[in-house]
């Protein structure tokens, strides 16, 4: 298997960024910065929002509860303060199918 580096990580994303890796739009993620408390993008002098990987992490459980899950905000909410540790569980769970998946897909394709 040939070598990978590992992505270089950035320590501040800005929100056109961050709308790109959820296929979301911006107002979406603005909502829902409004909505859940646990959304706290740093900004900038210029108001410019900038998301740190702890909160890249939060909207991908949001994400994942509103859209996977199909969950209304309000259900979302008492979800995560309910269950989080559960939740936090499983969506890593789930990233790492989804990335073997990928990687098994990859493996097939070059030897085919």
């Amino acid at each position: 298997m040939p070598y990978r580096e590992k992505k270089v990580e950035k320590l501040y994303y800005q929100i056109g960024e961050v709308s790109v890796m959820f296929s979301e739009p911006v107002s979406t993620i603005r909502f829902w910065e409004k909505e859940f408390d646990i959304l706290r993008p740093k900004k900038n002098n210029k108001g410019n929002r900038l998301f740190k990987e702890e909160d890249i992490k939060n909207l991908r459980l949001i994400h994942h509860l509103l859209r996977d899950r199909g969950m209304t905000i309000e259900g979302a909410k008492k979800y995560m303060k309910n269950n989080r540790e559960e939740t936090d569980y499983r969506l890593e769970i789930a990233d790492k199918l989804r990335s073997i998946r990928a990687m098994l897909i990859e493996i097939r394709d070059e030897i085919g």
